[in-house]
């Protein structure tokens, strides 16, 4: 993609993929989801969360055909039975949002994802399920409600009636499930802390989330990375908690935003742009 137009379409895909110490697979990736008319934009991967994120850009049909490539190559290279890392997961190809840009809705996004999803089911038979705008019940609207127990506790329970995916078999083999949705832009970022206790990160991560009955639209989780504890948080939505308030006191240290959706693993707090659950 050279140019874009006012008039165009476009969307952004920021897929999270469980591999981040592989630079070959990694570059496998990255080959794949970029087919001519998609500009990728962002390309990242930690050794701790084993995890990569590439964000890309560009008109709906050619990124989606990008995000499918991208899903088969992870599914042939990424084996969930021996996969370990920081970060939850549930698939090679383990999230995949879509995010309006320009002249759609994020309810098109959803009929996107709804289409690239049953492709994913159909011809690569891994098990699918939508989220966020895209989910078809309340209850997978959330990523983590989704992901809960990781890909382990999924390859039990699969077969149970909350379990059962949207497309694609309701078996789980070493490549796992993929998620794909829709969304708005979260900012995301990470606070490393003065300490190698992960408690403390964890019990931060808890006071200030939605979830456990802290800030609206707020995400949060503890993990230990780089020998340090670090409290990685989304704001899923800027307008009802913007950054100021869910910004940690952390005693003057700095931070920028250089986007959202993927950790970052250096300094003191980072911007992240990956979808902790």
């Amino acid at each position: 993609m050279n140019k874009l137009n006012d008039t165009d379409v476009i969307i952004e895909a920021v897929p999270n993929f469980s591999e981040g110490r592989r630079p070959a697979v990694i570059e496998l990736l990255v080959q794949a989801i970029a087919p001519p008319g998609v500009l990728l934009l962002h390309q990242t991967s930690d050794w701790d969360h084993n995890r990569s994120v590439i964000t890309v850009a560009g008109p709906p049909e050619a990124v989606l055909e990008g995000l499918f490539q991208a899903t088969r190559v992870a599914a042939s290279q990424i084996n969930l039975f021996e996969q370990r890392g920081e970060h939850p997961r549930l698939g090679a190809a383990d999230v995949i949002p879509l995010v309006p840009i320009q002249n759609i809705t994020l309810a098109e996004c959803a009929q996107l994802a709804t289409q690239l999803g049953r492709r994913i089911g159909e011809e690569l038979q891994l098990p699918v399920y939508l989220y966020e705008a895209a989910a078809t019940r309340p209850e997978r609207r959330n990523l983590a409600d989704i992901r809960r127990g990781e890909f382990e506790q999924l390859v039990a329970e699969i077969n149970t009636p909350e379990r059962q995916p949207d497309f694609g078999p309701v078996q789980v083999g070493p490549a796992g499930a993929v998620v794909v949705g829709a969304r708005a832009f979260l900012i995301a970022y990470n606070f490393f802390l003065k300490t190698s206790d992960v408690t403390i990160a964890k019990a931060i991560s808890q006071a200030i989330r939605e979830s456990s009955g802290g800030l609206p639209a707020v995400k949060a989780k503890g993990f230990f990375v780089n020998g340090q504890a670090q409290v990685s948080i989304n704001l899923v939505d800027y307008t009802r908690t913007p950054l100021p308030s869910s910004a940690l006191t952390n005693g003057g240290s700095f931070f920028k935003i250089t986007g959202s959706e993927q950790w970052s693993h250096r300094g003191k707090c980072l911007a992240s742009r990956s979808e902790p659950g």
